[in-house]
């Protein structure tokens, strides 16, 4: 069993941070960063994100930057020794993966009108969500309902049937990090309970990583 993780990354003005190899999504929620990896440096700003597998730094722009730290962890749970140690944890949760099947990482933001719904569906794989902005009811399988506020993080395994109803006062957003069958590269991911919900499509959708990945 793999373990899929989210941490945040509050940096000041100039202030790197060091990561170990790791397949991770970084996505910048506040400010900016210019990240270096391989011999190749590229800046993410507000509202972005960046995918890789290999050591980086990660330096703040002049405002700072509040990053989402994403990471698969290999079976063990392990993660290299970071120094020092950085990040806040906001939520860590095993995921099942087949080594046998080729996966990727998909990043993207999914954006309700007020009082948007996403009927009850699943996903073709799991992944970790949190909440930008607004406010969403979700209810996962048969757990009871929760009420997520912004920073708030949930998992889905993309097998039970989710249920999430938005806001009714203001636009609602979250960003979610998963891992895939690369056979769906840029297609949907969602399967509806109810095949004719597909028809409707009351959320906007933001994809900034779709890349294959070997797992560890």
């Amino acid at each position: 069993m793999h373990t899929l993780r989210l941490l945040e990354d509050q940096l000041a003005p100039g202030a790197p941070i060091t990561l170990p190899p790791l397949n991770r999504v970084l996505y910048v929620r506040d400010g900016g960063i210019r990240i270096t990896s391989a011999g190749r440096a590229v800046t993410v700003g507000d509202g972005a994100a960046w995918h890789g597998a290999t050591e980086c730094v990660a330096t703040a722009g002049a405002r700072g930057a509040v990053v989402l730290r994403f990471e698969l962890l290999g079976e063990s749970g392990a993660a290299p020794a970071e120094s020092p140690p950085s990040g806040t944890p906001r939520l860590a949760h095993p995921i099942a993966l087949d080594p046998a099947l080729p996966s990727l990482v998909r990043c993207d933001r999914v954006e309700f009108a007020p009082g948007g719904e996403a009927l009850p569906h699943g996903h073709r794989g799991g992944g970790i969500r949190c909440l930008l902005a607004g406010e969403l009811q979700v209810r996962v399988g048969e757990q009871p309902g929760r009420v997520m506020k912004p920073g708030d993080a949930w998992f889905e395994s993309g097998r039970e049937p989710v249920h999430a109803i938005a806001s009714a006062r203001e636009p609602t957003a979250f960003v979610r990090v998963s891992i895939l069958p690369r056979t769906i590269r840029g297609q949907s991911s969602i399967v509806y309970v109810d095949p004719a919900h597909a028809a409707v499509k009351p959320r906007k959708y933001t994809v900034y990583v779709d890349d294959p990945i070997d797992l560890p």
